[in-house]
């Protein structure tokens, strides 16, 4: 008879051989071995599946990421990258990594400014389900909507709309290749808000997939998660999968104009006429304002230059009418306006050269440079007084490519109630947003730059709470640093992003997704479960 000790180490070498002639499955083999199971078609799944090992895993990882602050290399990076190219792929990813305990981040644009969609720094490991694969858009002009799956750029949902009808359009997103999954999660505003509101305020439909991995319309999910989901941020209560939008009528003629205004000229007291006219004039007239440092050629020194860039949705002889009325101080002129049609307009406020073919619009989410940047964001209810004015052209002066844009609201923006959807900035006069940007340089004196600048600007923003915009997320206001949220934090962020619509928010989740499966840095929280 063997001694017990032999018997036990014959055991041990039995099961250790066991192991070493057939490894365990990795964690990539057990999630497409979960997805071939769960996935209801029968397109196959090895193209769409990238890990490090492939040589492609980077490039894909980097193909729609605005921030490099998120790509650098002390960053943490997923596991594996899924690009799924049918709704049942994104289901089976759901209820598999449910099933597997990974920590998923679902990407539509790549635009988050904190890179969230797809860089995970409260839990590793994480995998990135990316929906660049799904871009279908389906544009019904009898009607007056359209489905467009969360893949596709806003871009691309403007020539689609664009190509069916020349009077017809949508009031979302100026940047046109944001996503549009995550786009209208956050609110979408854009040129024509002070019309039509925002783009989720025109969304009459939408299929998710919830955190038990179904695919739910507006009837089966329940008016509450149809409430959420259309401004109450990304990634929180479930997957966006199509968005129903309703389509919106645009004229035949419709006028884009930009004046720059230096210090030199005046720029102070112009900004200050801005402030008091740019929320209550006609609802068809958009006019934002970019602020940056430039170079005057007279002198060689810096100086600010504040540019205003409007869209107005009418002739060029109204506008003149509407502007001398309301804004003669700012001396437009008919050669100052160019009319055109909407889709073109929307090129010319997203900034491309003259010119440009609306086709680049089909080029999807490869068409802005990458830098490393930091943003932050305001309301403002009151005049900023030119004192202070002058106290933030100081400050914008000592760092190398600042911008700040606002963007003015009234009109159907404060005609809407705080309550309606998620986002609540309704009563306000306008928007800002701050951006430091860099290419290269120490980004500890970047970051410093820029929240002395919120802070020098709090006197003259919202208070209780200061309101920021979430989809320009900024986690100096708070994160979730552990996946089981702590309701605290939450709190101090929330309360910023929706005011008092947070509290219905976690009531939302606490409902759909009491585990907190859809989770992020800033998700929504469930109420601590008891």
């Amino acid at each position: 008879m063997l001694p017990i000790f032999s018997i036990s180490s014959l055991y041990l070498f039995l099961v250790l051989s066991i192991s070493w002639a057939h490894p365990p499955p990795s964690t990539q083999e057990n999630f497409i071995q979960c997805l071939s199971h769960y996935s209801h078609t029968s397109i196959p799944f090895s193209s769409d599946f990238l890990t490090p090992k492939n040589s492609s895993f980077t490039a894909v990882l980097e193909s729609s990421a605005q921030n490099l602050r998120y790509l650098v290399s002390s960053l943490p990076k997923p596991d594996f990258i899924f690009t799924p190219v049918h709704d049942s792929h994104v289901q089976a990813a759901v209820i598999c990594a449910k099933k597997l305990r990974i920590h998923l981040r679902f990407r539509s644009g790549g635009h988050d400014y904190e890179g969230l969609s797809y860089v995970s720094q409260i839990e590793t490991p994480f995998a990135v389900v990316d929906l660049a694969k799904l871009r279908s858009i389906s544009v019904d002009i009898k009607s007056n909507t359209a489905w467009v799956q969360a893949g596709a750029t806003i871009g691309e949902l403007y020539y689609r709309i664009a190509e069916k009808s020349q009077t017809h359009g949508y009031p979302a997103g100026i940047c046109t290749s944001l996503g549009v999954g995550g786009h209208i999660t956050g609110g979408a505003y854009g040129s024509m808000m002070r019309k039509y509101g925002l783009g989720a305020d025109n969304v009459v439909d939408a299929r998710i997939i919830d955190s038990n991995g179904k695919i739910l319309d507006r009837k089966a999910m329940g008016e509450d998660l149809f409430w959420a989901i259309r401004g109450g941020g990304g990634a929180s209560f479930g997957i966006i999968l199509w968005w129903k939008i309703k389509l919106v009528p645009v004229p035949q003629n419709v006028t884009v104009f930009s004046v720059a205004k230096t210090l030199e000229q005046g720029a102070t007291k112009f900004l200050r006429r801005w402030q008091q006219v740019a929320p209550f004039v006609d609802e068809d007239l958009f006019i934002r304002v970019f602020i940056q440092v430039s170079n005057d050629s007279k002198t060689g020194n810096n100086t600010i230059t504040t540019v205003y860039q409007a869209q107005f949705l009418g002739d060029s002889k109204r506008l003149l009418n509407v502007m001398q009325q309301s804004f003669p101080e700012l001396g437009l002129t008919r050669n100052d306006c160019t009319e055109t049609s909407w889709i073109k307009s929307v090129l010319y406020i997203a900034g491309y050269p003259s010119g440009t073919p609306t086709e680049i619009l089909l080029q999807g989410k490869a068409t802005l440079p990458k830098i490393y940047f930091k943003a932050k964001s305001d309301f403002v209810k009151n005049p900023i007084p030119e004192i202070a004015l002058e106290g933030l052209w100081k400050r914008l002066l000592q760092e190398t490519s600042p911008v700040m844009l606002l963007n003015p609201y009234g009109g159907m923006m404060s005609r809407i109630s705080e309550s309606a959807i998620p986002f609540p900035h309704r009563n306000v006069l306008f928007k800002i947003q701050y951006l430091a940007g860099w290419q290269a340089g120490d980004e500890a004196e970047h970051m410093e730059w820029i929240r002395k600048l919120y802070s020098y600007m709090a006197p003259y923003v919202t208070t209780f709470p200061r309101q920021a915009y979430v989809n320009y997320r900024d986690l100096d206001l708070g994160t979730n640093k552990k996946s089981s949220t702590s309701f605290i934090e939450a709190n101090y962020w929330g309360y910023r992003y929706f005011k008092d619509n947070f509290n219905r928010l976690v009531k939302v989740k606490t409902k759909v997704d009491p585990d907190n499966f859809f989770r992020h840095e800033q998700s929504i929280p469930p109420l601590p479960q008891t």
